[in-house]
């Protein structure tokens, strides 16, 4: 099953790296400095290095207007490029304890699983082997914050 994992796209949060502290906080926003590597950018799904200055803000990853309808705090770095592959998981996801979600054309959920990341393609595999899974959202299943979105090719 051929499949593309993509993160974020970068241009809706570059403008929120020229705000100072009190703008950004009307945005709902901060701005952390990663203290070390568990910082996940949501744009190129690669982790911050210590002492990367990091945004954290809250995104709507889920917008179907259904009882799924979705939103969650998202890291994002400076200057970073969409991550878009096909076949391929990131490292990011890979290390991680992923809770994986199946939503059908309309947004409702159809299944849903908590993994270990380095067992992705087979929860992908699983999932779109279900004519009715449209997407799969992808989640940090410790913290619940959405990690990324992988759609069938």
């Amino acid at each position: 099953m051929q499949f593309r994992i993509s993160g974020l796209p970068a241009e809706p949060f570059q403008h929120l790296f020229a705000l100072g502290d009190d703008e950004l906080k009307r945005h709902g926003a901060v701005r952390p400095v990663a203290e070390n590597s568990g910082y996940p950018c949501r744009v190129s799904l690669t982790d911050a290095k210590a002492g990367d200055e990091v945004i954290l803000v809250n995104y709507e990853h889920q917008d179907a207007d259904t009882p799924y309808r979705s939103r969650h705090a998202v890291y994002v770095r400076k200057g970073e490029r969409r991550y878009d592959a096909v076949g391929e998981i990131p490292e990011q996801l890979r290390k991680r304890l992923l809770s994986v979600r199946a939503f059908d054309a309309s947004g409702m959920m159809v299944d849903a699983d908590v993994i270990e990341g380095r067992l992705l393609e087979e929860m992908i595999g699983r999932f779109f082997a279900n004519d009715a899974v449209a997407y799969i959202h992808l989640h940090f299943a410790r913290p619940g914050c959405y990690a990324a979105r992988v759609d069938r090719i």
